[in-house]
């Protein structure tokens, strides 16, 4: 008989251990959720320096529509994406539209020889410290935010994006009021 007692208090001790743990984890993981921008909330501000050697912030997009992509030159997905991020730059930049890729690389120069190797001229800002990743909660990437003209978060996108994506997401967020 003692011996399924111990059992049986073992047993409700592990079966409230595991409640314990899994509601610390739902809760910590609840509050992280919250601090990180939603479709809908104000976009984290930054200051970050450009390739072009200028530092950028993103309240001087305020106004303007911005489409935020967080990539690295060591994720093919956000490689595959590039070139339509470049032509929709070229499309929308004379029309209200920021395109802002945000590099996480390391190395300045391996990110500079990527944009000279695929033509690509819209602005990239360095992310290095990973202080805005963090702030904006990204864990994959590539990860776009698309932000309106008064700062907030309109869509995010985690994965690569098709060129007609971006597009009709900037089309339908531009002429839709």
């Amino acid at each position: 008989m003692r011996k399924n007692k111990k059992w049986v208090q073992l047993f409700i001790f592990s079966i409230v251990l595991i409640i314990g743990v899994f509601t610390i984890i739902s809760n910590l993981s609840a509050s992280d959720s919250k601090k990180y921008p939603q479709v809908g909330s104000k976009a984290p501000d930054f200051s970050l320096a450009g390739l072009d050697g200028k530092t950028h912030d993103m309240s001087a997009y305020k106004g303007k529509l911005v489409v935020a992509n967080f990539w690295g030159t060591f994720c093919p997905p956000c490689k595959e994406e590039m070139p339509a991020l470049q032509r929709q730059h070229e499309k929308w930049s004379n029309q209200g539209v920021a395109i802002v890729g945000i590099n996480l690389d390391k190395n300045k120069i391996t990110v500079q020889s990527f944009m000279d190797q695929y033509k690509l001229n819209f602005p990239v800002v360095l992310d290095t410290k990973e202080v805005v990743r963090r702030d904006y909660g990204v864990t994959e990437y590539p990860t776009t935010f698309f932000i309106t003209p008064d700062g907030k978060v309109a869509v995010k996108r985690i994965g690569e994006m098709t060129e007609s994506y971006i597009d009709e997401t900037i089309q339908s967020l531009l002429f839709t009021k």
